[in-house]
């Protein structure tokens, strides 16, 4: 079956939404595969299961459990563990929504820096083009986000400052 093209993530996208899907635990733990854009979004109406936030945790590397992480996917430890034992239950639209561009931002930045391991070390540690402040941090709200994702925009393009 045909996706319309509107629908369609462009070439280079498809890998991206690829990686973002790999780290929430594929279609096996999401229940169905995502082709588009509009798969995604209308899996984050829906709500993440549960266990896409435990996947996503258990392949951290160097990123603990934290409250960095608390802050970045938009749940506390305790809320987190909680939802462990009900993984058939979805997340909020916002937690969904938050577990999500934690995962986007954290495949954007392995294929900037080439590994998971550097991109989690980097994510941990104060940049220079962010005030000396830790990129996890920032992702506790939109314009953190933002800043992040133009952050990692200008190093993937060799632009520092």
């Amino acid at each position: 079956m045909a996706v319309a093209a509107e629908n369609a993530f462009p070439d280079g996208k498809v890998g991206e939404l690829q990686k973002i899907t790999d780290l929430l635990g594929g279609a096996r733990v999401l229940s169905r595969r995502l082709t588009s854009a509009l798969d995604a979004h209308e899996l984050l109406l829906h709500g993440l299961p549960a266990s896409a936030v435990d996947h996503l945790v258990g392949q951290l590397l160097f990123i603990g459990k934290t409250e960095s992480l608390e802050k970045a996917v938009g749940m506390s430890l305790r809320t987190w563990q909680r939802r462990r034992d009900a993984p058939s239950k979805p997340l909020s639209q916002e937690q969904s929504g938050r577990a999500w561009k934690f995962a986007e931002i954290l495949a954007k930045a392995t294929d900037v820096f080439g590994t998971q391991a550097e991109a989690e070390q980097w994510l941990e540690r104060p940049a220079i083009g962010l005030e000396q402040r830790r990129p996890i941090d920032l992702l506790a709200t939109p314009a953190g986000v933002e800043l992040v994702e133009d952050y990692l925009e200008r190093l993937e393009y060799g632009v520092y400052a």
